[in-house]
């Protein structure tokens, strides 16, 4: 195995971080945490939904159901009884743009973890009986998804907003594909997707970076290398208005939004700064004055989703259907505002503060510090410690927020999906001029 290059100069600093590359191509990660006793680790393969050919639509959540069905030396009630054994928590989930698989236990059990975390990542037996008996299960998670308008809303959001591109396809399978898949076609996915290349394996908590990469390696090394997926160019959004009648909602819920930075993008503490003072917790303008003021909502926030080429900036609530005009009225306002008035100096400074506290209170766990590594490997191949992210916090002036808000804000890009009974409800393009 090869030692990667010198640790950036932030890591030193802040975190004991270390990374090693294995011949293969995977990318092993540890951060030493000595005052925990758990360790969290995780196998996270840089592909996800987004990277799926239409007609296999959903066959990354599929497979990542499957692996838990069994391997070659361990039956599903197996894995259960082994992982509850030992007082651990496994669990998995898919994204758009990557799928993990992840384990946290008290140190003392790590390796026993990594021989079952790694057993399911590399020996599934995508058994034919698994097979069907899965798709049930899948579409009975889709009925179940169908009935939560707060899923639903957002899914009809995204479809329309990023129409006819992948990212703007359901991470869960339809029941359209759900059906083709079979064991040769689930091989050929995983195989695809499966290798050194493709793979960062990260960890956090009490843990010795060369001990663990020792088991790791023993692991992983016989994995086969390869390159990580691409995608396709960025996608161009749709700023539709789309009205979806469902009767048996009481509320009407909305999803209003525009396009926004990439992940990885300069401007992202701007953004984030951005996102904290519209929508982002109790204090937010739009809290305030769409619930506090107005009572027009139980709920309103907003809340940014970026991706490595792209994002979208949305506003989140659920109202009467006769005060559905007036909500989408105060929120326009509040666009404008944030693009015609500077942001004060106090109201910067207390969502300064809210930001760095929610940043970093977030990583105190080992779990945490895990997901945070293997993002930052695949996104930024830089480790960001604390003092850097609190400095690039506190680098934001209120003419930048006031930029981001007229390059953000702008009537033509201004989507909306509203849900629910929507008799008598009707919206036009001039309702959402901002």
């Amino acid at each position: 195995m090869n030692e990667a290059t010198p640790a950036p100069r932030y890591e030193a600093q802040d975190r004991n971080i270390r990374r090693t590359t294995l011949p293969n191509g995977m990318i092993i990660l540890t951060e030493e945490m000595p005052h925990v006793r758990s360790v969290a680790m995780g196998a996270w393969i840089r592909a996800g939904s987004r990277h799926e050919a239409p007609e296999v639509n959903g066959i990354s959540h599929f497979v990542e159901h499957m692996v838990f069905k069994g391997t070659e030396t361990r039956s599903a009630q197996r894995i259960a009884r082994e992982v509850d054994a030992i007082g651990g928590n496994l669990d998995a989930f898919t994204g758009k743009e990557t799928v993990c698989f992840n384990m946290k236990v008290l140190d003392e059990h790590t390796p026993k973890a990594l021989d079952i975390l790694s057993d399911l990542v590399l020996h599934p037996t995508f058994a034919d009986e698994e097979i069907r008996r899965e798709r049930g299960v899948i579409l009975e998670e889709i009925k179940m998804d169908e009935d939560n308008p707060d899923y639903l809303v957002h899914e009809i959001f995204t479809q329309n907003f990023w129409h006819g591109h992948a990212l703007g396809k359901p991470i869960l399978v339809t029941e359209k594909t759900v059906g083709s898949f079979d064991r040769g076609k689930i091989l050929d996915f995983y195989g695809s997707r499966f290798h050194g290349g493709n793979i960062v394996f990260s960890a956090a908590g009490h843990i010795d970076h060369e001990r663990f990469v020792a088991m790791v390696t023993e692991k992983f090394a016989a994995l086969p290398a390869g390159t990580p997926l691409t995608v396709e160019a960025p996608p161009k959004t749709a700023a539709k208005i789309i009205l979806r009648s469902k009767k048996s909602l009481e509320q009407v819920q909305l999803c209003l939004g525009v396009p926004a930075r990439p992940l990885a993008d300069e401007s992202r503490y701007i953004s984030l700064l951005l996102n904290t003072i519209l929508g982002g917790g109790m204090s937010s303008r739009l809290f305030q004055t769409v619930r506090e003021e107005h009572g027009l909502a139980y709920s309103i926030y907003s809340d940014l989703s970026p991706y490595r080429d792209t994002g979208s900036l949305c506003v989140f609530a659920g109202t009467s259907a006769d005060k559905a005009a007036e909500l989408i009225r105060l929120v326009m306002l509040e666009f404008r505002r944030l693009k015609e008035a500077p942001v004060d100096a106090d109201e910067l400074r207390r969502a300064k503060d809210q930001l760095k506290g929610n940043l970093l209170l977030s990583l105190e766990s080992s779990g945490a510090r895990m997901s945070n590594l293997a993002r930052q490997q695949m996104y930024f191949d830089h480790f960001f410690g604390p003092n850097e992210i609190l400095a690039r916090v506190e680098e934001v002036r209120v003419e930048d927020l006031q930029a981001m808000a007229q390059s953000l804000f702008e009537p033509e890009r201004v989507a909306l999906t509203m849900l629910g009974r929507l008799e008598g409800v009707t919206v036009g393009r001039e309702q959402l001029a901002c």
